[in-house]
Formats: C-alpha cells, structure tokens, sequence
C-alpha cells in the first residue's frame, strides 16, 4: 500500500512538472502581452475552490519563483564565469543565492499590495493581502527575469553584452512601470500622473529594502560587498 502511494505522488509530481513545461511560457506570454489582464485573473482565481484554481496557469508565486531560478541557470550558464564579482560567503551556495533573490524580489509584489490597500481603505490581514499580492508577483515575474538578466550581462564585463543588458534593463524597468501605472489608475480610479508616482517611490522603496537586506547579509557574512541581484 505504501509501494502503491509512492507510485502515485510520483506520477502527480511527474505530470506537474510536465504541466509547468506547457503552462509557464503560456503563462509568461500572457503575463507580458495583457499584464492588467493577468492581474485581474488572479484576483478573479483566489476565489475559486483550491482544486480548481489557476487550471490554465502556473499559481502568481510559483511563477514568480520558476522565473527566478531560470534567471538564475542562465547566469550559471552563461555569465557568472566572467562576472568580476564574488558573492558573499553566506550566498556563494546556489541555493541561499536563490533564496535570497526569491525574497528580495518579493518586496517589490508586497510593497505594491500594501500600498494598493492602504489606498482602499482596507484592514492589511493575511486574507485582504493575498488577492493583491498574488497578482503583482504576475507583473513582477517578466521584470525581475529582465533585469536580473540584463544586469548580469552589464556586470560581465564584456563590450558586446554591455549594450544588450542595458536594453534588457531599460526595457524591463519601462514595461514594468508602465503596467503598474495602467494597474493604479484602473484599480483605485487615480490619474495617471499620481499612479505614476505612487509606481515609482514603491519601486524605489523595495530598492532600498533590497539594499538594506543585501547589507545585512554582506556584513552578516564577514563581507561588504552587496550580491548582485
């Protein structure tokens, strides 16, 4: 009986992985065509039985952390031989690296749920804070691949990479403000200009609250250099 439930949790992880193979770049797909529309989604799936959520995309936050690990194995794979960078001994295993990126890049979705609520008029509880979480890490996925990409192609140190990270970093960071903009003004009812701004010091306090992280982890592991992310 044992042998037999053994079988069968590895034929449901076998046909998930097999799943995320399909739905993960129909996922990002989607996600970088219509972000709002994907936001919404999330909203609109939260409220579904468990079984039956997400049926035709990978979940907002294992999306964002399958987005994070495949940044991460093309770094490995292409990069971090000429990075002129080393990280600290804390984060020099992949797996604390990877972990430490999963929760930097985090911040970003929290900060803009709370500030999303907070404008609402909302009580911030586990319950009300996990519709607008859920949906930013859609819209965070796509930006954080970019730029971790593109600022990893800066940091390599080679003249042919330099131009193509700086357009992955640009055009993240322009795609990025611009569906958070689009997601202000239609969910709370501001202008642009104000959802504009409300984008833009979000972004650069998860910056700092990145910053501050690496830091501490720098200065926690007998280094001072901050990890790239």
């Amino acid at each position: 009986m044992d042998f037999m439930r053994l079988l069968k949790s590895i034929e449901e992880l076998l046909y998930e992985l097999v799943c995320w193979l399909l739905f993960y770049p129909l996922t990002m797909w989607r996600t970088l065509r219509r972000p709002q529309a994907m936001m919404r989604y999330a909203d609109v799936e939260l409220g579904d039985e468990v079984p039956d959520q997400y049926s035709d995309a990978l979940s907002p936050p294992l999306f964002l952390l399958i987005t994070l690990l495949l940044a991460h194995a093309m770094e490995l794979g292409l990069v971090r031989q000429a990075a002129p960078w080393s990280a600290t001994s804390l984060l020099a295993s992949d797996s604390n690296l990877l972990m430490f990126r999963a929760v930097a890049f985090s911040i970003l979705p929290l900060l803009m749920a709370v500030k999303l609520l907070r404008h609402k008029g909302a009580k911030l509880t586990r319950d009300t804070l996990r519709p607008p979480f859920f949906s930013q890490c859609y819209a965070t996925a796509p930006f954080a691949f970019a730029i971790s990409l593109g600022g990893q192609l800066l940091l390599a140190g080679h003249n042919a990479f330099t131009p193509v990270g700086a357009v992955f970093v640009a055009a993240s960071i322009v795609w990025y403000i611009v569906a958070e903009t689009r997601w202000f003004v239609a969910d709370l009812g501001l202008s642009a200009v104000r959802a504009l701004l409300h984008v833009v010091v979000t972004i650069l306090q998860a910056l700092l609250a990145m910053v501050v992280t690496s830091v501490i982890i720098a200065y926690a592991s007998g280094a001072v250099r901050v990890p790239a992310l």
